[in-house]
């Protein structure tokens, strides 16, 4: 007997959670960075993530999946460890070098990375209509570059980092589709992660050998675990959760709430200041994003 069909009430009310662990997930990351290098950062969060995805994933993935193979393995694996490691690292770069608005909204044109990297690849086309879009998002990211307020915390190398992990995050979205429709999203991300969260173990403790780990507050320990716990496993598990049951191009929507959450919680808790640059560079982005998607 197949489980009843969670009414559409809890489904959306899971996807504002998700969108709102994810917003949050930016001032939570320039709280950590206070006290943490990035380095040592990525790597802390990338392994929490991987010990707290391993239990999830023996529970609700581990008995009645395809068995791995070994060619499935040696191509998820490198993929794993540039989109996970990759992504979480340059975004954290990022972070530590610009504002939570401006990194929100250069996340968000990540569809449009994918579409480029699909195309490239065969695996989509692209039409004069998503071109448009696409050239309305970029000049969104230019007004950006261009409007930057005095006071704020926004660099353009800081808005490179996060697009170069917006990138990888990309790559491996594409490039390992294949091996994700075969075994789920929980799967595959729980193999990219333990993978990176190996790989990155030897940094950790070259990294932790130097650094003083009593002068952590509680507020810096709790960053960490947020970063992991919620933004890394919660929020992913309900995105899938949540993709059983409606489609993509749905879910997609409430990603359009990001930015502008994680800029409304910025601003009364890290004090950062909104100029007409980036209300225009916002909405330009956001406008080229959902005329890509939508055509």
């Amino acid at each position: 007997m197949s489980p009843q069909r969670p009414s559409d009430t809890r489904l959306y009310f899971l996807l504002l959670l998700m969108v709102g662990f994810w917003s949050f997930n930016y001032v939570v990351g320039k709280v950590a960075l206070r006290e943490f290098p990035p380095l040592l950062l990525v790597g802390l969060r990338t392994m929490l993530a991987a010990l707290l995805l391993l239990p999830v994933y023996f529970l609700r993935e581990g008995t009645g999946t395809p068995v791995w193979n070994w060619r499935e393995l040696r191509v998820l694996i490198p993929l794993g460890v540039c989109g996970v490691a990759g992504n979480q690292l340059f975004f954290v770069l990022g972070l530590a070098r610009t504002s939570v608005a401006h990194a929100a909204i250069v996340v968000a044109t990540t569809p449009l990375l994918v579409l480029l990297m699909a195309t490239l690849v065969g695996q989509e086309e692209i039409s004069a209509r998503k071109v448009i879009g696409m050239a309305i998002a970029f000049s969104g990211i230019i007004v950006l570059q261009l409007g930057r307020v005095q006071g704020s915390s926004a660099t353009g190398m800081g808005d490179l980092y996060v697009l170069l992990g917006a990138l990888g995050f990309a790559g491996f979205t594409v490039l390992g589709k294949s091996v994700s429709a075969r075994h789920g999203g929980v799967t595959v991300s729980t193999v990219a992660y333990v993978s990176t969260g190996l790989l990155m173990a030897p940094l950790i403790l070259i990294q932790g050998s130097r650094f003083q780990f009593g002068s952590i507050t509680p507020q810096g320990w709790w960053s960490v675990f947020y970063m992991a716990a919620f933004s890394s496993v919660i929020s992913y598990l309900i995105y899938y959760y949540a993709l059983t049951y409606i489609a993509a191009s749905r879910v997609s929507v409430f990603s359009y709430l990001q930015p502008v959450l994680a800029t409304l919680m910025a601003i009364p808790i890290l004090r950062e200041p909104i100029g007409p640059g980036l209300l225009l560079g916002g909405t330009l982005a956001l406008a080229g994003v959902f005329v890509t998607e939508r055509s």
